[in-house]
């Protein structure tokens, strides 16, 4: 199968290999941001989360600290992956011909990465801090405590914006499919 790939992107004018090129990294962009999203999100969240509350007594608080290193990591990552599909994007549009709807793809990452950067810059941070202060479970506040409350509250709005960040590459990656 790969012969064949080969033989076909060869047998094609620059351009076309060059669209060819620049599509695949879109794609494959595209797919490492949103697989990182449902990783997490799915299996090492999860993961984290059960063997180190069952390890220790503060497992809990340990887990708070690996998954949001993880976290961390894939902001990074998804502002990395952002910068990549857009710039492929508006390659393939300047270079060749224009992608179908260019716009609203380019309007669909631009979305993803301003809800990344929120939750990356504005989210992530203060729940960070919340915990730092607490210096100890969460959960072991009283019910009332503004503390909690906003760490409850941040955290499901952290939550929200990952998994529309995640909607929205899947979306993304049904349209590539479709093509």
């Amino acid at each position: 199968m790969g012969r064949k790939i080969e033989k076909f992107i060869s047998t094609r004018t620059p351009i076309i290999r060059s669209m060819f090129l620049l599509r695949y990294l879109y794609i494959l962009a595209l797919v490492i941001w949103v697989g990182g999203l449902v990783v997490a999100g799915a299996i090492v969240a999860p993961a984290v989360f059960d063997v180190l509350q069952a390890a220790s007594t503060d497992g809990r608080v340990l887990a708070g600290l690996v998954f949001g290193e993880v976290l961390r990591r894939i902001h990074l990552l998804a502002y990395a992956m952002a910068a990549v599909m857009l710039l492929a994007l508006t390659l393939q549009r300047v270079l060749g011909p224009r992608p179908i709807n260019f716009g609203v793809r380019a309007a669909i990452v631009g979305t993803m990465l301003a809800v990344a950067l929120a939750s990356g810059y504005v989210i992530s941070p203060r729940v960070e801090a919340i915990a730092t202060a607490v210096k100890g479970p969460i959960a072991s506040l009283p019910a009332d405590d503004p503390r909690r409350i906003d760490f409850y509250r941040l955290h499901g709005w952290s939550n929200l914006l990952l998994m529309c960040t995640a909607v929205g590459g899947l979306a993304l990656l049904w349209w590539e499919a479709r093509e």
